[in-house]
Parts: C-alpha cells; structure tokens; sequence
C-alpha cells in the first residue's frame, strides 16, 4: 500500500508564510491612513506590553489621518509616547483620550526605500515557502527510499509539492507588485 505526503499541511504552512507577508505589508507606511498600520504598536499598560488595538479603537476619520480613542483616559500618554517610539515616523498628538496621528506625504526617496523593505519582506516570504516545499521533497525521498511509495508516486506527488509552491509564489509576487503599486503612487 502507497502513503501520500500530507499536502494540506503543506499548503498550511506555505499560506501561513503568505499570511506573514500581508501582515508585513500592512505595517508598511504608503502615504494614505491605513488602521494597519498600527497593528505593530505595542503600549506599555498595567504593567505589561499590550497591542494598541487592546486599548483603544484605531479608526481613519480622514485619509491622511489616524485617530487613537483609548479607552483608559490614564493610558493616552503611554499610548502617545508607544506611537512615537515605533519606528513609523509618526508623530502623534493627545488630546485627552483621543490621539490624533497625522501621515506625513512620502518623499521620493522614502518610497523607494519601502519599495526595497516590501522586496526583502516578499524573498522572505519566498523563501519560507520554498523551505515548505523542500521539506515536502525531503519527505517524499525518505518515504521512496523507505519503499512506502514507487518511483512513478514520488514524481507525481513531487508534481503537486512544486503546483502548490508555484501557486503560492505567484501569489507573494501579486502582493508585492501591488504593494510597490501603492507606495509609488503619488
């Protein structure tokens, strides 16, 4: 009797690494308010570190702006100050519970920078799911050398490993391609 290789887990685990990716690119700034671009935050609050979405509502009142409601009116300094601190570039403003965030305009060469930081997240991702895919190979060899499945199954099931590879890698490539599309925009 012939084993199979469990294909779903590794499509599992080639969308889990497409799923980092998007969570990247949410976190990647392009010149429009976007709530995702928070989702990196952490606050310090009640003694530990906590996301923002934790312990406010992110929300886009505007398209150049993000706006902050905690929901502890004691924690907006913590708050401020998590935003600042980020990495983002933002500088954001308190006004009692609320704080407001404006998106500063993207320079030329800022967009280009982010372009090159969406490519690296993109050959991560890449990488990631060819590392899926060479684990399945790797398996599909020990189980023919093993004799659980002939030479004609171990080329037909290496078939569909490589399918779902190309499928996935296509995918990474149309995110990125639309991530470059929405940081250069102007």
């Amino acid at each position: 009797m012939s084993e199979m290789i469990d294909l779903k887990d590794l499509e599992r685990r080639m969308e889990g690494a497409v799923d980092v990716l998007r969570t990247e690119f949410a976190g990647l700034r392009t010149g429009r308010a976007s709530a995702g671009l928070l989702e990196p935050v952490t606050v310090e609050a009640y003694g530990s570190h906590m996301p923002l979405n934790q312990v406010g509502t992110v929300s886009v009142p505007e398209p150049r702006m993000l706006s902050v409601q905690v929901w502890d009116a004691s924690l907006a300094g913590a708050v401020e100050k998590a935003i600042r601190n980020s990495g983002l570039g933002l500088n954001p403003m308190a006004e009692g519970a609320v704080i407001r965030i404006p998106i500063p305009e993207l320079t030329e060469e800022r967009r280009r920078d982010l372009t090159k930081v969406a490519h690296s997240y993109a050959e991560h991702a890449r990488v990631a799911v060819r590392n899926v895919r060479r684990d399945g190979m790797d398996t599909l060899k020990k189980m023919e050398k093993d004799g659980s499945i002939s030479e004609d199954e171990h080329r037909q099931q290496a078939e569909q490993v490589q399918e779902l590879t190309d499928k996935q890698i296509k995918i990474i490539d149309e995110l990125l391609s639309h991530k470059d599309a929405d940081i250069m925009q102007v």
